[in-house]
């Protein structure tokens, strides 16, 4: 059972069982049959399968916090760590590219303020972080603002505004972004998640007529294709962005831009536990410090 709870985090972290047998060392048969057994072993499903990706339903994530204790916990067998005071644990959830970018710095400083406490970071969706701060699972999360209303006893924290940009090849010429964007193939930010919906309505108000040869949600992976020359892309430029890749170009939409806001859903700050308020200001403060 352990090795399949550490295939599991690993497609909860990678997205698609081929990146988490790439990452593991298994093929994507394999990683379909652990999975499989887990589930057969729980009773239920644990993974939403939309075409390659897999993303955790609400029992998913329950399951994923419970793995990941377990796995502490058979890691830390014989250890003389037992029988010393349980540290204070923060859950927090983030969006894979928050993981990527200024969330390390951040945990860094606060382990070095908060040596007592532990963190455990929860990936996946805005979508599904924002459902498990509402139900009490997790203490907050890093996500792209929705575009609805929170609920009523849920709160949001600005971090980081990020602008769109067009990137393209490199060696590809032309700076008229509107006239690249109709004429090259595009790669789609994928329309499952925010940041994908705002791209998708932004090219229905502009009526762009594409020849779209690819969808997904890595925006690392995104990159990596425009600058192999698949196509070109409309995302965001994170907050810790300060260069591209030398093989890409990104262009400025102008008066057309339209961002990606980037924050924190919480609770009422008054229902803050010391440490989980410690970590909020640090993430606030690791977002400037890289935008400067």
């Amino acid at each position: 059972m352990i090795k399949e709870l550490k295939t599991l985090i690993a497609v909860a972290r990678e997205g698609t069982f081929a990146a988490a047998g790439n990452k593991i060392g298994l093929t994507q048969a394999a990683v379909s049959a652990q999975i499989q057994r887990l589930e057969a072993e729980l009773g239920f499903e644990i993974f939403d399968r939309k075409g390659r990706s897999a993303h955790l339903n609400r029992m998913g994530h329950q399951i994923l916090l419970q793995a990941q204790e377990l796995l502490r916990l058979y890691d830390n067998l014989g250890s003389t760590t037992v029988g010393l005071p349980v540290s204070v644990l923060v859950n927090i959830g983030a969006i894979a590219s928050v993981q990527r970018s200024f969330l390390p710095d951040a945990l860094a400083r606060f382990h070095q303020q908060c040596p007592q406490c532990r963190t455990r970071v929860i990936p996946g969706l805005s979508m599904e972080l924002v459902n498990l701060v509402d139900a009490g699972e997790i203490d907050m999360a890093v996500i792209i603002r929705p575009p609805f209303s929170l609920q009523s006893d849920l709160r949001w924290t600005n971090l980081a505004l990020e602008p769109y940009r067009l990137i393209v090849p490199r060696e590809l010429p032309g700076e008229d972004w509107s006239e690249l964007l109709s004429s090259q193939p595009f790669i789609r930010y994928d329309r499952s998640s925010f940041g994908g919906r705002q791209v998708d309505r932004f090219l229905r108000q502009m009526h762009f007529n594409l020849r779209e040869v690819c969808e997904l949600d890595e925006l690392e992976a995104i990159i990596k294709l425009v600058e192999n020359g698949v196509g070109v892309a409309l995302v965001p430029q994170t907050a810790t962005q300060q260069e591209w890749p030398t093989g890409v170009r990104a262009l400025d939409l102008g008066p057309h831009t339209f961002h990606r806001d980037i924050g924190l859903v919480h609770r009422s700050r008054q229902s803050f536990t010391e440490p989980v308020r410690i970590l909020a200001e640090l993430l606030s403060h690791q977002v400037k410090t890289d935008s400067e």
